[in-house]
């Protein structure tokens, strides 16, 4: 990445291109003539994007200042889209660490400009009284802003867009319950803003001026509270109207677990939203339209943005979600092909058997597993699964599928992350629900020497500790119904499929 930047646009670092915001600003980055480099943890979650081959992808951590500095090289404006939350109660200072760290790269590899999205702050309550997540993202504005590099901070309340959080709380709060008993926040005053316009200032702001450096309110045109974005929610989605009665009695931490009950929305991440609304988050200036001036029309209201994202739910294109980030403290790295585990133990259930059915309808109900098709085995059984690992903190079960026929690397897919895809041949999921060890879950479809076709399942579990070991063994004795049903009614659904059209089939560039 190097030469004029006249001649090709900027040269544009995202951080967190894995996450909701970075994986869709990717592609504005590059629409608008720039040219990006994407520094990730694991860059083979970022393969299977539309955009994969047209950016430069480097391994690297924001909490690690030599691959940080190598990211940083000949880059002309850093987009910082990153933060710790639900790392643990450090989590404040990690953020302040990782932020440090960047600014001083930054400003070390003469980058021009360092642009990070942070959070609304309410006016005039003293930071001590917001709750860690403002507060840390308060801070990681500063520190950016002290770096030296001439930065913008854009500070955004609840943002709605197909795949957020935000929305996807908004939406199943209000589908799912008719009647609401809800915690006292619902009278908040907000100012929402639409995905589109944060994307548009975003990069908007690549370009400002260089004297400029500060940090700036971005929002949509309303100011609503919670409440009425439900009701008005029910409206757009053409759902009878909703009762909703306040009550002052749940907490914070109350009102993220009935927000995990309701929702496919972890506790770890419906907390720290719940608490933000305690305080009124609406925008206090609109300077930003000096540098980055309002579309025609202005700023996409807030029943525009619904419409916008509910299209995009219904037509499955969804193209990041909320839950595209890793879950923190998974493991990273993909499992080996023949695993090493230098003594360590391995535990494997594997299951084969003939098939009769073509590869390509084995591979399509092998792709197409999870969220609405389940799991092909004891529903009841997944269920509880899924119930416990939430009871315990987890993502469950209902985090779904971004798109209901495809799955790329990196896509969650319930309380499993697609680690690995061969199309045509391999699946692994890697487990992202509260286990004492790792857990992979492998779907091959094989031919044999007379050219049949052979479905191979494998379930991977290395144990932590001597609860690891008295996990694997108290489960195992389930397997043969759990993993065994489950690989008869995979191939039964394939000898059943029809023949998929030839759309359907095409590379996943098609």
């Amino acid at each position: 990445m190097s030469g004029d930047v006249s001649e090709g646009g900027l040269r544009c670092l995202v951080t967190g291109a894995t996450g909701y915001i970075g994986g869709r600003l990717v592609p504005e980055l590059l629409a608008a003539g720039h040219r990006v480099r994407c520094m990730a943890r694991s860059p083979g979650a970022l393969r299977d994007h539309e955009w994969a081959g047209d950016v430069e992808v480097v391994r690297g951590d924001v909490t690690d200042p030599e691959s940080v500095a190598g990211a940083m090289r000949d880059i002309d404006v850093a987009y910082y889209l990153v933060h710790a939350l639900g790392t643990g109660k450090g989590f404040e200072e990690t953020d302040r660490r990782a932020a440090r760290t960047f600014g001083e790269r930054a400003h070390a590899a003469g980058v021009r400009r360092i642009v990070y999205l942070g959070g609304l702050t309410p006016a005039g309550v003293p930071e001590e009284e917001l709750s860690p997540h403002l507060r840390s993202r308060a801070e990681v504005g500063r520190v950016l802003l002290d770096s030296g590099v001439p930065t913008t901070v854009l500070r955004a309340a609840v943002i709605i867009g197909s795949g957020s959080a935000s929305f996807e709380m908004l939406r199943y709060l209000t589908e799912r319950l008719p009647v609401m008993v809800t915690p006292s926040w619902v009278r908040t005053r907000i100012q929402p803003i639409a995905v589109r316009d944060v994307l548009r200032t975003l990069v908007g702001s690549a370009r400002m001026p260089d004297d400029v450096s500060r940090a700036f309110d971005i929002g949509g045109p309303e100011i609503l509270t919670y409440r009425e974005m439900m009701v008005r929610y029910a409206a757009v989605a053409g759902l009878p109207r909703r009762l909703i009665v306040p009550v002052p009695v749940l907490t914070p931490r109350l009102s993220s677990h009935w927000v995990g009950l309701v929702t496919p929305v972890p506790n770890s991440i419906a907390r720290p939203l719940t608490e933000s609304l305690r305080h009124e988050v609406v925008c206090h200036e609109h300077d930003i339209a000096r540098h980055v001036p309002d579309p025609p029309g202005g700023p996409i209201g807030f029943e525009e943005s619904v419409r916008l994202a509910l299209r995009r739910v219904r037509e499955a294109r969804v193209t990041t979600r909320w839950s595209s980030a890793s879950v923190p403290g998974a493991p990273s790295d993909p499992l080996p092909t023949d695993p090493d585990w230098a003594g360590g133990s391995l535990y494997t259930d594997r299951r084969e058997l003939t098939v009769d059915a073509p590869p390509e309808a084995l591979w399509r109900v092998i792709e197409g597993i999870g969220g609405d098709n389940g799991w092909y085995s004891l529903p009841l059984a997944w269920a509880v699964r899924g119930w416990l690992d939430r009871l315990v903190g987890g993502v469950g079960l209902r985090r779904g599928r971004r798109d209901a026929t495809r799955l790329r690397v990196g896509d969650s897919l319930d309380f499993w992350r697609v680690e690995e895809i061969e199309r045509g041949h391999l699946l692994r999921l890697r487990a992202e629900m509260r286990l004492p060890g790792l857990a992979w879950l492998e779907m091959y479809v094989d031919t044999d020497e007379d050219g049949g076709v052979r479905y191979r399942q494998r379930a991977l579990f290395h144990p932590h500790g001597l609860l690891g070991h008295a996990y694997w063994w108290s489960v195992s004795p389930f397997h043969a119904v759990v993993f065994g049903g489950m690989a008869r009614n995979i191939a039964r659904t394939a000898a059943r499929s029809e023949p998929a059209p030839a759309a359907r089939l095409s590379s996943p560039g098609g």
